[in-house]
């Protein structure tokens, strides 16, 4: 919601809201710059809807019964939901690049939008994750870039079938994995994305992915392995640093090779500029170009977030893994260097639990070397009327049955304590989880504590 009221703002519009976290005092910083850049923030008790003339932009996580919606009710206010107003913002604009995928997608927009920044596209940049190349003192939550180019940059999401409300130019997909609907409902949903648009970037790596590549009207493919990608790496040429990778990347379509060049470590973030590389190239920027911008791309918050190495050798990451490919790719990451993995995982809700428990389980287990160990406090939960039956025991019981190591502690305080007591040096402390912006602030305060 943050990134679309910024750009929402940068119309005209009078702008205001409420949010649950803020009237339970989490990460009050991040509501004192929004009520310093002019947003009106008010309890959410119904307070700020005064007028029918006002409208209410709901996310997916606003129950019926919260007070805004009750009073918006009685007076007859429109309303949209969040992925509403995005996908009209995104639709009027000249031209649009959505990136879509079950993984990866705040990373490949992040990558995108900085590739036709630096191109001198001057894009809108609609993201769900801080973007660190536009952080600074009065933007230290970066998470949109407000440009006016007529270049709009979006992640879309099929979480909640909103995918199908966007109309892009240039459609990117990553891949198609089990997250928050069955596999049968994304090949639906993806699929109609892309016969949407003008040009799609596909992931033929992916094997689902590539499936739906008929769908596409104009296709451009990318891919690290396969070997008939359009854009691919020669594999020989990849080296990939604790913080770094470097590849020489092929551009098969007129067989011209370019030093390709991250500050971003892992094979999941070479695939994901790739895919950007790819978008960007539909919309218009040579490859060469693309490839000399990424260079200076810099990261998202919460992706492989490095908080430091404390003074005894403990490394502590923040990432926002919470499904199983986004897990695997950053335990695949760290596991790529020496040093033991204690990964703490706050689920991030219910009800995914419940939709890819055994998944989550078979990851973190698979992903387990013989001194790695998984600790699992209990999922976010900021209140309403979510089914809160099935717990994270339950996945720790089901990683010990797959031969894994886990611990169940249900409050995260106490996750902390454990940690400080059997972290030695060498360590790789990950913490994981979505959808809580305090678990940045833990891992901080984790990392303060260690010796």
């Amino acid at each position: 919601m943050l990134p679309l009221a910024l750009i929402l703002k940068s119309t005209g519009a009078q702008v205001a809201g409420s949010d649950r976290s803020r009237d339970q005092g989490r990460t009050p910083e991040k509501f004192a710059w929004l009520e310093s850049l002019g947003f009106d923030l008010f309890p959410q008790d119904g307070t700020g809807i005064v007028s029918m003339r006002q409208t209410l932009v709901v996310s997916a996580a606003v129950e019926d019964t919260v007070p805004e919606m009750v009073r918006a009710r009685e007076l007859g206010c429109p309303r949209m939901t969040r992925a509403e107003l995005l996908a009209t913002l995104f639709n009027a604009a000249p031209t649009g690049i959505a990136v879509a995928g079950t993984s990866g997608k705040s990373t490949v927009t992040g990558m995108t939008g900085w590739i036709l920044d630096q191109a001198g596209r001057n894009p809108t940049v609609m993201n769900g994750a801080v973007m660190k190349n536009y952080v600074g003192p009065d933007a230290p939550f970066a998470s949109a870039r407000v440009g006016h180019g007529g270049v709009f940059v979006s992640e879309v999401d099929e979480s909640d079938g909103s995918i199908a409300l966007y109309r892009p130019q240039v459609a990117v997909l990553g891949n198609v994995t089990l997250d928050h609907k069955s596999l049968e409902e994304l090949r639906e949903l993806f699929g109609n994305f892309l016969a949407e648009a003008q040009t799609a970037a596909i992931n033929i790596d992916d094997a689902e992915a590539a499936a739906l590549a008929s769908r596409a009207r104009h296709l451009i493919t990318f891919a690290i392995d396969h070997p008939e990608a359009m854009i691919s790496v020669l594999e020989e040429t990849i080296a990939m640093g604790t913080t770094t990778l470097t590849a020489t990347l092929i551009d098969r379509r007129d067989g011209s090779t370019h030093s390709l060049a991250l500050a971003v470590p892992g094979r999941h973030n070479l695939a994901n500029a790739l895919a950007a590389i790819a978008g960007c190239s539909a919309a218009g920027v040579p490859v060469a170009d693309a490839v000399a911008c990424i260079a200076t791309y810099s990261g998202l918050a919460r992706r492989f977030d490095i908080i430091g190495t404390s003074a005894s050798g403990i490394t502590v990451i923040d990432d926002f893994g919470h499904n199983p490919d986004k897990i695997a790719a950053t335990l695949a990451t760290l596991k790529a260097h020496t040093g033991r993995i204690i990964a703490l995982f706050q689920p991030h809700g219910y009800g995914p639990l419940r939709q890819m428990g055994h998944e989550l389980a078979e990851t973190f287990s698979r992903m387990q070397g013989p001194d790695d160990l998984t600790i699992l406090c209990d999922p976010v939960y900021f209140g309403g009327t979510v089914d809160r039956s099935l717990g994270s025991e339950s996945i720790v019981q089901l990683i010990c049955e797959a031969g894994g190591t886990a611990e169940y502690i249900a409050d995260r305080k106490d996750c902390a304590t454990r940690i400080r007591t059997i972290a030695r040096p060498g360590d790789r402390i990950v913490i994981m989880g979505a959808r809580d912006d305090t678990l940045a602030l833990f891992a901080r305060d984790l990392f303060n504590s260690l010796p």
